[in-house]
C-alpha cells in the first residue's frame, strides 16, 4: 500500500489551525446532514451516520456540534446537498479525484476548475483517472498496546484483506461491502476504531522530483482541502 496513509491524512486534519478546523467541522456536518436525510437520525439503524459520527469524533468535532447537525437535518429546514465527483490531472501527471458535497453545483465546479488551472493541472471528464483507483474499505485502529502477531490472526479471522502498521495506528483494508462487518468484528475483539470509511487506492503512483512541481501540486491539494465543499481528495502522488 505504498504512498497511501489514511492515518496521516487524519493527523493532517487534526493539526490544522482553528480557522481550518472550523472548515473541517463544516464539511463533516454536510456529510452527516446528507446521511440523516437519507437514512434517518438513529445511528443504530443508520450505519452511514454511525460511521460519520466516528469520523467526526476522530477529527475532534465536539459532540454538541454533531448533535446540532443531526437535529437540524431531522427537520425540514436543512440545506439539500448532493455529492459530485471531479477528476483530472495535477501538474506532473498526478491523477486526482475530488469528491464534493454541495448545494450549488455551479459554484463548486467553478472553484475546482480554478484550482486545477491555477496550479498547472487539468480538470478532465468523468472516468479520465478513476480507472487508476480501486475502491476499498479502510479501518484505522489505535495501535497502542496491540500485539502485531495476535492482531494478524484477529484481522484475518474478522475478514480483513490486508493491514499496515503506522507509528500510532493500524490501517486495515477490506472490500467496501465488508467494511462495516470487519469494523464491528474488530471492535468486538476490543480494538479501538479511529475511523472506518470507503477509500480509493491508486494502482500506480507518480513520484515528482522537480521542486517547482512539488510546490504547485502541494498548493493545489491544500486549496482543494481548504474548500468547504470538498469532502475528500484522492491522488496517486507517492512522495507527498
Amino acid at each position: 500500500m505504498s504512498g497511501h496513509s489514511k492515518w496521516k491524512n487524519i493527523m493532517h486534519k487534526k493539526e490544522k489551525t482553528d480557522a481550518q478546523r472550523a472548515k473541517v467541522f463544516t464539511k463533516i456536518g454536510k456529510e452527516i446532514s446528507m446521511a440523516v436525510k437519507d437514512g434517518g437520525p438513529d445511528p443504530v439503524s443508520n450505519t452511514k451516520l454511525r460511521d460519520l459520527i466516528v469520523k467526526a469524533k476522530s477529527l475532534n468535532v465536539p459532540n454538541d456540534n454533531i448533535d446540532r447537525v443531526i437535529k437540524k437535518a431531522s427537520g425540514n429546514d436543512g440545506e439539500v446537498y448532493e455529492v459530485v465527483c471531479y477528476e483530472g490531472y495535477g501538474i506532473g501527471g498526478v491523477a486526482v479525484i475530488v469528491e464534493a458535497t454541495t448545494e450549488n453545483r455551479n459554484r463548486t465546479a467553478a472553484d475546482i476548475r480554478h484550482y486545477f488551472d491555477k496550479f498547472g493541472g487539468n480538470l478532465g471528464s468523468t472516468g479520465c483517472v478513476s480507472f487508476m483507483f480501486s475502491d476499498k474499505g479502510v479501518i484505522v485502529l489505535d495501535a497502542d498496546g496491540v500485539d502485531e502477531e495476535r492482531f494478524m490472526e484477529d484481522a484475518l479471522e474478522c475478514g480483513a484483506d490486508d493491514f499496515n502498521t503506522e507509528d500510532e495506528a493500524i490501517e486495515v483494508f477490506t472490500e467496501v461491502q465488508e467494511l462495516n462487518a470487519v469494523r464491528d468484528a474488530l471492535a468486538a475483539k476490543g480494538y479501538k476504531v479511529i475511523s472506518a470509511e470507503p477509500d480509493k487506492l491508486p494502482s500506480t503512483y507518480v513520484n515528482l522530483s522537480d521542486g517547482e512541481q512539488i510546490v504547485k501540486l502541494r498548493k493545489m491539494l491544500d486549496a482543494l482541502d481548504d474548500n468547504e465543499d470538498v469532502t475528500e481528495v484522492w491522488h496517486n502522488w507517492e512522495n507527498e
